[in-house]
């Protein structure tokens, strides 16, 4: 039997893993994974000094737009805008470059620093479209200075292309979990489609933004397994989502919440996977996390999603500017990573 010595002991060669730049090994996390409760103090603080060292104290927050709704082809089973459930998310076109904008400039002035245009559906590739998603990531950049991200589904290497020509600064596409717990999820596109996706991205000179979704009913295993596979191809920044069971979706059902513990968890053990990379806190932290939501910080992120997400309404975003204030961080200057502006002795 371990004694607790010994497990604080080993607790701190994942830290110093984690320091040293590599990130523990895949059966350093699962053994983090499994650790009681009462040792969660210790792992969020070395979660916390590892972002110190790699990421500083300065937060990125983010904000995402659903400039195309609805009406999509695939059956994500967590996803409210699939046509395969019935469900109370709005339907309608890729809106025009002008609204999209002008929501980017909203969305700035709220505090973000970066702006993603997300689009239901499986791909967008139709020429009529990608040239409202051209002219908006222009613009952005232009007239706004902001960071332009987007979400567009399986893309092509030309479409990547003409992409980052108009302004693009990273491509999101997540994972979602393991390869092993993909097919319980989603049927109707393969994890290699995803995989290659994000590869072509990178392989293009594109940021990369591709994490997961967690409380999908995915093992401690599936958790180390997605983290493998994102180290291995090298994304440069990890979104954490936790589910929000959405009525007539086939997670709404059979589907246990997370505990903010495990939760908070989850995002201490990627900081140590992944000590230089931005861990970014997306969707569902409030259903999750509830009152624990502000120690998101001190269990190891540098990013946060503020705002409304892709169907569901967020807190207010001055909410979350005063929350990371509050925490004792500051936000990254405009025109500046965490990366650029972390600490590093």
């Amino acid at each position: 039997m371990t004694s607790e010595k010994e497990t604080l002991d080993r607790i701190e060669e994942c830290r110093q893993s984690a320091l040293g730049g590599e990130g523990v090994s895949p059966e350093e996390a699962l053994w983090l994974f499994s650790l009681p409760e009462e040792f969660s103090p210790i792992i969020s603080e070395g979660a916390d000094t590892v972002r110190d060292r790699f990421r500083g104290r300065l937060i990125d927050p983010c904000t995402v737009m659903n400039a195309k709704s609805g009406a999509c082809s695939e059956d994500c089973h967590f996803c409210a805008q699939s046509t395969h459930f019935r469900t109370i998310a709005p339907t309608y076109d890729l809106l025009a470059s002008d609204k999209i904008v002008d929501a980017a400039r909203t969305a700035q002035q709220n505090g973000t620093r970066r702006f993603c245009i997300g689009t239901s559906g499986r791909s967008l590739e139709n020429p009529s479209e990608l040239r409202v998603v051209e002219d908006a990531l222009g613009r952005m950049h232009s007239e706004l200075g902001l960071w332009a991200c987007a979400t567009l589904g399986s893309v092509s290497g030309e479409t990547v292309s003409i992409l980052k020509e108009a302004g693009l600064d990273r491509l999101h596409h997540n994972l979602e979990t393991s390869r092993n717990h993909f097919p319980k999820i989603v049927s109707t596109h393969s994890y290699d489609e995803r995989v290659s996706t994000v590869r072509m991205a990178k392989d293009a000179g594109i940021s990369v933004c591709s994490g997961g979704i967690f409380g999908v009913g995915e093992s401690d295993e599936d958790r180390v397994s997605l983290f493998s596979l994102l180290r291995e191809i090298d994304v440069d920044s990890i979104p954490i989502n936790f589910l929000v069971p959405i009525a007539g979706t086939p997670l709404s059902e059979n589907t246990s919440d997370l505990r903010p513990g495990e939760a908070l968890r989850i995002i201490a053990v990627s900081r140590f996977f992944f000590p230089d990379k931005e861990v970014r806190i997306c969707g569902g932290r409030i259903h999750a996390l509830g009152g624990r939501h502000s120690e998101i910080f001190h269990h190891g992120a540098d990013g946060v999603m503020i705002g409304n997400y892709l169907t569901r309404t967020g807190r207010s975003p001055d909410l979350d500017i005063r929350m990371i204030h509050e925490q004792g961080f500051s936000l990254v200057p405009p025109h500046e990573t965490a990366t650029q502006t972390a600490h590093v002795d």
